[in-house]
């Protein structure tokens, strides 16, 4: 039998729906304030909270923070009277299940009920194949064993269980994409599509038909109606690559899009309604763009709700030789050259790199050397810059940034697009910085 815990400070309505949650065939424990909530949360499991917005000694949003931290998958129903439904949205937003407003539809509760528990059944299933899942995609080798990695891949299995929006932040080539799409594997949502859009790589005219679609006749050359990114990903996640750089033009009808979950195709007089979890990357300072509005600051909020940063290839210790001998093994079987191994030397070579494109990086210089390379791989084979060189095509403080970039494009004879896969970023991030340092 399913337990339900019920906070409700009414005795009267307290008691109409313990009857009912105990003919609808729940065991239910009932409290009257926020801290007895607390405390039969920190005593026993539960399947399910359902509790009231407003308590004498608190907030509905205080029993939420209790049952999040006893079980990040425990659906918690917030009971809202009229006038308080913002305030109830808020909760969803930090991780409350939904909301049913007062007075009570008993109907209704049943069936929020049991879509809550059926979501978390279905949680409890993926984080219970997690190990399965590791193995069928790769998650934990490319994730690492760090201490900043367990950390990261904690967070990811906490707020996967949500509908939250989450905000990837880290520098180019730490692999943002793979973790989004471990998030989705792990969400309720696996099942439905995982769709993915690079926002730089977008023409500005194109942005918002990529996102939204057009119907027939929006344009020269629409002959058909065209389903956008958003309806594509409906009832699954849309992963949002390099969110920074999104036009301001955009960045309105995206959070129009975030908050109502409605979307307009061009050509349309009406709206469709859309069903997408948003996972948005980026590696720009979103948070001081928003300040110099350059990037809107009511869509950072939107989008910043949870953010988790994925640290860089040099915080991340032996991860290095460990996503090393990933890669190799994998260049082993595609390349069908068994003998392949990394010698000691070449181990110590690459612990002592400092990685300015990260994990993309470190993935183009094991696949470049085993396809050169037959047998044991010595450091020579992995081509690497000498040290001095490497320090100086690595990015750090805004106040060396300029040298540092002036001596990669001098190495690389002021060829731009070799001087961003030196650095192990993308083309157009480096003309940013280029122009930012009046270098381009």
């Amino acid at each position: 039998m399913e337990a339900i815990l019920l906070v409700e400070d009414k005795a009267e309505l307290r008691e109409m729906l313990l009857q009912a949650l105990s003919r609808m065939g729940y065991q239910v424990s009932a409290t009257a304030n926020a801290s007895a909530a607390a405390s039969e949360l920190r005593g026993r499991r539960f399947s399910a909270v359902l509790t009231d917005l407003k308590l004498p000694d608190g907030t509905g949003m205080d029993v939420l923070r209790a049952a999040l931290d006893a079980d990040t998958a425990l659906p918690v129903v917030i009971m809202t009277a009229y006038g308080t439904i913002s305030e109830a949205v808020s909760a969803m937003r930090q991780g409350a299940y939904d909301f049913i407003q007062k007075p009570i539809d008993l109907e209704h509760l049943r069936h929020l009920l049991n879509r809550a528990l059926e979501r978390q059944q279905l949680l409890r299933e993926n984080l219970v194949l997690k190990d399965e899942y590791a193995r069928k995609f790769g998650f934990p080798r490319i994730v690492g064993e760090h201490a900043s990695m367990v950390e990261v891949g904690r967070q990811m299995q906490a707020i996967a269980a949500t509908n939250t929006t989450v905000l990837l932040l880290g520098a180019s080539g730490t692999g943002k994409e793979l973790f989004a799409r471990a998030i989705h594997r792990l969400s309720p949502r696996a099942p439905r599509p995982f769709v993915a859009l690079n926002c730089a790589a977008i023409p500005e005219t194109l942005v918002e038909n990529e996102l939204f679609g057009h119907e027939r006749g929006a344009f020269t050359g629409a002959d058909s109606r065209q389903a956008g990114k958003f309806e594509l990903a409906h009832g699954g996640t849309l992963f949002l690559d390099e969110i920074g750089e999104l036009p301001l033009a955009m960045q309105s009808k995206l959070l129009r899009a975030l908050e109502g979950g409605r979307i307009q195709r061009l050509g349309s007089n009406s709206e469709t309604v859309v069903d997408v979890r948003v996972i948005a990357a980026t590696n720009r300072d979103l948070e001081t763009a928003a300040k110099t509005q350059s990037f809107r600051q009511d869509l950072y909020y939107r989008l910043a709700i949870f953010t988790i940063r994925i640290p860089s290839l040099a915080e991340r210790g032996d991860d290095v030789t460990l996503l090393a001998e990933h890669f190799l093994e994998r260049f082993r079987r595609e390349l069908k050259k068994p003998r392949l191994k990394l010698s000691a030397a070449a181990l110590a070579a690459l612990r002592a790199h400092s990685w300015p494109g990260n994990v993309r990086e470190l993935q183009n210089v094991i696949e470049r050397a085993a396809i050169l390379g037959d047998g044991e791989l010595m450091p020579a084979d992995l081509a690497l810059p000498p040290p001095a060189k490497a320090a100086a095509a690595t990015v750090s403080s805004a106040g060396e940034e300029r040298n540092q970039l002036e001596a990669v494009l001098r190495e690389c004879k002021w060829n731009k697009r070799a001087a961003a896969e030196r650095l192990g970023i993308s083309y157009k991030s480096l003309l940013q910085k280029l122009h930012a340092h009046d270098l381009a």
